[in-house]
């Protein structure tokens, strides 16, 4: 029964994330925000709304293991799941941004930062804040880069902005939206836990495989699409602002909730999963991989984080 409910929440949690960034994005669009900053920014944060719903849920609920886990498995996926997806689905990739000279290393510095934080045992309040403060930061040099755009990008915009848009319909489709995603990941969290206690699996590996996969899925969906339209800077984009707001607001927001104690040394694998997912998407950008060769790299991170994980559970 547990089961049937941890995979019902899901379901409620990814649908109202749905409602949200298909709001944020017409809302957008609206006041003529470039599609590049709509895709690292909006979408991804509506994307990884599962992920800061469960995780707060988690901080709230006294269960530190699935609110850090959910973020770590979160931000493994994205890299090794979602965008070597991308790399082996799309006929060409010729992204017209520079991801490594302005996005790839915003990913890689919250995982620092938060290799430090942990290094006590805890990630405190005043944690939160400094991990907030630099997605702000994040926030502000997209906005400062959204100005040197050239108007040429923003056709796309001028077909939408002739779509009819009211604040009526918009308003309640966001807080219905909001609504599901709290009921959502009340009872993922809750049922996750059911699950991990009937078999006698640890929190940790629950959080870190099974709700990360499950609030994974909404970028896994909007990263794959963006490919297949051929919107390629979206798709990546999308990746890097996600794993950046995972690892900010995310773990910020839990950690506001209250402290999140983290044993580093016993989960030091899937730590270390993270950070090397990382820096293969700095090393990927860097050189322009973006190939079907990256791809299966990429790939065979998650085999061996999926391996280790099944250990784990056995």
């Amino acid at each position: 029964m547990d089961f049937v409910i941890f995979v019902i929440a899901m379901g409620v949690l990814i649908w109202g994330a749905d409602l949200i960034i298909n709001q944020s994005e017409r809302i957008a669009l609206k006041f003529g925000i470039p599609e590049f900053i709509i895709g690292a920014t909006l979408i991804a944060l509506g994307t990884s709304l599962p992920e800061m719903a469960a995780s707060i849920a988690a901080s709230y609920s006294g269960k530190p293991d699935i609110a850090v886990a959910n973020v770590i498995g979160s931000n493994i996926l994205n890299i090794t799941l979602v965008l070597a997806t991308v790399f082996l689905i799309a006929k060409k990739i010729n992204p017209n941004r520079d991801f490594f000279a302005k996005d790839s290393t915003w990913a890689l510095v919250p995982v620092m930062v938060f290799l430090l934080m942990i290094l006590d045992g805890v990630i405190s309040r005043f944690d939160a804040v400094l991990l907030l403060l630099l997605m702000g930061a994040y926030l502000l040099f997209l906005l400062q880069d959204a100005k040197g755009i050239p108007k040429d990008d923003l056709e796309d915009l001028e077909a939408m902005e002739e779509e009819d848009f009211s604040w009526s319909k918009v308003v309640p489709v966001l807080f219905t939206g909001f609504i599901l995603v709290v009921i959502g990941a009340h009872f993922t969290v809750e049922s996750a836990s059911e699950i991990a206690k009937s078999f006698g699996i640890s929190e940790w590996v629950i959080g870190i495989i099974m709700i990360s996969l499950g609030t994974s899925l909404p970028e896994l969906v909007v990263s794959v699409s963006a490919a297949l339209k051929g919107k390629v800077d979206m798709a990546i984009g999308n990746i890097i602002g996600s794993n950046m707001a995972n690892t900010t607001v995310v773990l910020g927001a839990a950690a506001l909730t209250g402290p999140l104690n983290v044993n580093a040394s016993a989960y030091i694998f899937d730590i270390a999963t993270m950070l090397v997912a990382t820096l293969l998407l700095v090393f990927i950008t860097a050189n322009k991989l973006y190939n079907r060769s990256a791809g299966i790299s990429l790939m065979i991170i998650l085999g061996l984080f999926l391996h280790n994980t099944i250990q784990q559970m056995s």
